[in-house]
């Protein structure tokens, strides 16, 4: 695809996804790197910027990260972000230390003022608040770079060499806690790289649809549709691409949310396409009896799943092409941008794993290049409807794994109820916009109630809700106390089975945003 690029250099920082995804925001396409990468395969891609990310290391230690000194000669801009900017200095003449002081260790929210006529802060007020994270100090500043932002504890901040377009900050400007962050993201790739803005999912959209049709010619292609956003939104894209070449799976495991189901199959009615409808809930509610283990319940659906999968595929036939639908965080998580020592955090396939006995030629994965919020904004741009495409985030096991200990088909129903209310309801507040994920758990704790002058004995339910960013970390919400008044009045009215709601407090971490 022929966009503008530019190349962030990852160094191991913890928010070097969020670094692309702001880059992205601005209208600008960008890859995240190794910093192994070779100088030759970085000059290749022709960027016209790079950012170095912050990571874990010092600069000054033995076999800390680095890059082929080389770069700075190149002639592309560069901005270094924490262990980016201390890295930049390093190198180029500086010296970064320890901090002899702990009031030269900066973390967390710090005032900061800024010269406003460097271009990384024009226009900006002069004083600000930056989210600091570092216990090294750059001693001595290269020559060549003036000072442009600094603090009570750090009067070196911020460093500018503007002649060869180089910056460094020693904060990190990605984060929401950094006030104009993205703005100062901003006015790198636009006042110092000279960026276009020639990014944008309607682009996308055109070019991937080209691109799809071109590659797959007359062939055929076959989709595991699971109703999520990601496989959803790559069933519209290839839907739009190859019409009646697209034959989608959707297994419905009897584990979804009220009417989730039907809403998936009438968002596809649209278009020309071969759409599979497998209604296997008794069939994987008789493999899960008895089972109460999180981890086991995951297994069994995933394998299942897979299952129904290759035994509908044989119904189809031979089949040219395999639809999956990674998405460019699922590289990244999974170590796919190749950094040394890069730590895989989930192994990611659709829906558990590729089929052994499906007949394929190819495996085709066009969302590959996407973050999430992109994918939803493609979804827009097909003509899904809003309910598919801003979906809350619904584990692959469906309702197994919010509620605890053994799943029936009797807990399911009730929870698939209880949750719709706890929805329902925030959405007639507006309560939904301010939140990023929020559901119900059927709890295996039953205990005393009293309805109709009658003792009952029935089952807890709670209720989460987030807020967050990146879901790295997230904080419970504050959800006002007469919405959960009328959500708990509601429930305990309408679904049977429950007498007591309870609602989760607890940040993550030390806790995770799903029960099990």
């Amino acid at each position: 695809m022929s966009h503008q690029t530019v190349i962030v250099l990852d160094f191991g920082g913890q928010y070097n996804q969020l670094i692309a995804r702001r880059v992205r925001e601005c209208g600008v396409y960008c890859e995240l790197k190794p910093y192994t990468t070779p100088l030759d395969e970085l000059r290749s891609m022709d960027p016209i910027g790079i950012i170095f990310t912050g990571g874990p290391h010092s600069v000054y230690a033995e076999g800390a990260p680095s890059v082929d000194p080389a770069i700075f000669s190149w002639g592309v801009p560069i901005l270094g972000i924490c262990y980016g900017c201390q890295l930049m200095a390093h190198l180029l003449g500086g010296r970064v230390v320890p901090a002899q002081d702990d009031s030269a260790r900066e973390y967390g929210k710090t005032a900061t003022g800024f010269d406003t006529g460097c271009k990384l802060f024009g226009g900006l007020p002069a004083d600000g608040i930056t989210w600091m994270s570092h216990g090294d100090y750059m001693e001595k500043v290269p020559e060549g770079f003036a000072l442009t932002a600094w603090s009570e504890a750090c009067p070196n901040v911020a460093i500018a060499d503007e002649e060869r377009g180089f910056y460094g900050v020693q904060f990190h400007p990605e984060v929401d806690h950094t006030q104009h962050g993205v703005d100062m993201i901003r006015a790198f790739l636009y006042d110092v790289c000279g960026a276009r803005g020639d990014w944008s999912m309607e682009d996308y959209k055109r070019t991937a649809i080209a691109d799809i049709r071109a590659r797959v010619g007359q062939g055929k292609v076959l989709l595991a549709l699971s109703g999520g956003v990601d496989s959803s939104v790559m069933a519209a894209l290839l839907a739009e691409a190859v019409g009646s070449q697209l034959t989608c799976v959707f297994v419905d495991h009897g584990l979804m949310r009220l009417n989730e189901g039907d809403e998936v199959e009438a968002a596809f009615a649209p278009w020309d396409i071969n759409f599979v409808r497998v209604n296997a809930g008794e069939r994987f509610l008789s493999k899960l009896a008895g089972v109460e283990e999180p981890e086991r319940k995951r297994k069994i659906i995933g394998e299942e799943f897979i299952r129904v999968f290759e035994e509908e595929a044989k119904k189809v036939g031979k089949v040219d092409f395999l639809a999956q639908g990674t998405i460019y965080p699922d590289v990244i998580e999974s170590g796919g941008t190749g950094a040394a020592g890069a730590a895989v955090i989930k192994s990611h396939h659709n829906v558990g794993g590729l089929p052994d006995t499906v007949d394929f030629k190819e495996l085709i994965e066009p969302l590959r290049l996407l973050f999430k919020d992109e994918v939803r904004q493609l979804g827009r741009e097909l003509g899904l409807p809003e309910y598919l495409v801003t979906r809350q985030p619904f584990p692959g096991p469906g309702l197994a794994i919010r509620i605890i200990g053994e799943v029936t088909k009797a807990k399911a129903d009730t929870l698939r109820l209880a949750d719709f209310i706890f929805r329902d309801e925030l959405a007639r507040a507006g309560e939904d916009r301010n939140l990023n994920q929020y559901f119900a758990v059927l709890t295996n704790t039953r205990s005393v109630g009293v309805m109709g002058d009658g003792r009952t004995y029935d089952y807890t339910l709670a209720l989460r809700a987030v807020t967050t960013a990146d879901f790295m970390t997230a904080d419970w919400a504050r959800i006002p106390y007469e919405v959960l008044d009328r959500v708990s009045v509601r429930i305990v009215n309408e679904v049977r089975g429950i007498n007591r709601i309870v609602y989760d407090i607890t940040s993550k971490p030390p806790a995770t945003v799903e029960w099990e």
